[in-house]
């Protein structure tokens, strides 16, 4: 698997309704969490959506309006 360590950390995110982060109320907390990990991909399959990710951030225009606005607010670029 490609996060081999996931079922270390993954108690750390408690999904209980008494849980005073609204992020973690319902019981589909984990699994939602296991998606976005994209646990489910092989090594070659998370390296492509990887790159697509990082190629369609590249050509968005709200990924330049934001480093604009690091770069003018706190000259980070």
């Amino acid at each position: 698997p490609i996060f081999p360590t996931f079922p270390n950390f993954s108690p750390l995110f408690p999904s209980s309704p008494g849980s005073q982060l609204p992020c973690f109320h319902g019981s589909s907390t984990i699994r939602h969490l296991k998606e976005r990990f994209h646990m489910n991909l092989t090594e070659e399959q998370l390296q492509l959506l990887v790159e697509q990710m990082v190629d369609g951030s590249m050509r968005s225009i709200t990924t330049k309006l934001y480093d604009g606005f690091q770069y003018l607010t706190n000259g980070i670029m």
